[in-house]
């Protein structure tokens, strides 16, 4: 299949990898605004989720959080190109780690790691950034894109600093790379219409994975807190936890119920950095109607 925008995809990939990070943020702002008019829907999915999720707060404070949580989504876009193809010279010295003893104690056991984390809008560039200073890949659990061309490329630049990539829905890919000793970042706060149950998130019942302590156990692996930030400054505050006390439990709904709280309580650090164009509320319990 002949994919005739890849190379302009390759190109823009080159120059948002050698930006400095100044202007990437400053870029990817410019964008947001340029392409305001075409993000209605994502604007609207952003909108609903916050006023959702912070009822209490002013309806114009809402909308601005709403609306830097769209723009940052944009600004993340190139820091996803920034993740896969800028060379370790230009993330040198960008980010500030802590906790990388707790990883670095477990893959010195031999034992895989379940890197833990959520779907914020620079996520893939807080992986690479945690590679970079690991000194070794960290997989990553992806979905999958339709369009053929650019699964085939996307699949190319992230298989390049991650290794490669496992499918969202493949378990038994990712139970091998754990049971190999392999550290790979998972995020099990979007919506799941399997293997699920309504717990709450920022008080509203959402559908939340309730696999993840089998995944772990079955991987034979640790769970370990991965959060991570930008800061005003351009810098990424990452930190790596240790992992829950008592996850864990012998309950899943309850295993999934934690894991939104520690979440939720992440997110309201810096809550424009999550991405809340996302339907996460897509799928309602019996009897509830759409929120969208």
């Amino acid at each position: 299949m002949r994919c005739l925008f890849t190379p302009l995809l390759q190109a823009v990939a080159w120059i948002a990898g050698r930006l400095p990070q100044p202007w990437v943020l400053v870029l990817g702002r410019g964008l947001a605004w340029l392409l305001w008019p075409a993000l209605g829907s994502r604007r609207r999915i952003a909108r609903i989720n916050v006023d959702l999720c912070f009822p209490t707060r002013d309806a114009r404070e809402r909308r601005r959080l709403a609306d830097a949580s769209v723009v940052n989504t944009v600004v993340g876009a190139l820091e996803l190109l920034r993740a896969w193809h800028a060379p370790s010279s230009r993330l040198a010295d960008l980010a500030d780690i802590e906790g990388l003893e707790h990883l670095r104690a477990a893959l010195d056991r031999g034992q895989g790691v379940l890197l833990m984390c959520g779907h914020f809008t620079h996520t893939e560039l807080a992986v690479r950034l945690l590679g970079e200073a690991l000194g070794k890949p960290v997989r990553v659990v992806v979905r999958r894109h339709n369009n053929a061309c650019l699964e085939a490329w996307f699949e190319r630049s992230r298989q390049a600093v991650y290794g490669p990539s496992i499918g969202k829905k493949d378990v038994r890919g990712l139970i091998r790379a754990l049971q190999a000793g392999e550290p790979v970042v998972y995020s099990a706060d979007q919506n799941f219409t399997y293997q699920n149950a309504f717990v709450p998130f920022f008080g509203v019942p959402a559908a939340t994975l309730t696999a993840t302590p089998e995944l772990v156990r079955r991987g034979r692996a640790v769970l370990l807190p991965f959060w991570y930030r930008r800061d005003a400054g351009g810098r990424y505050r990452i930190r790596i936890e240790a992992g829950w006390p008592g996850w864990p439990s012998e309950d899943p709904v309850e295993d999934a119920a934690r894991y939104m709280r520690e979440l939720e309580t992440v997110v309201r650090e810096c809550p424009e950095q999550y991405l809340w164009a996302h339907r996460r509320f897509k799928t309602r319990p019996p009897g509830e109607p759409s929120v969208y």
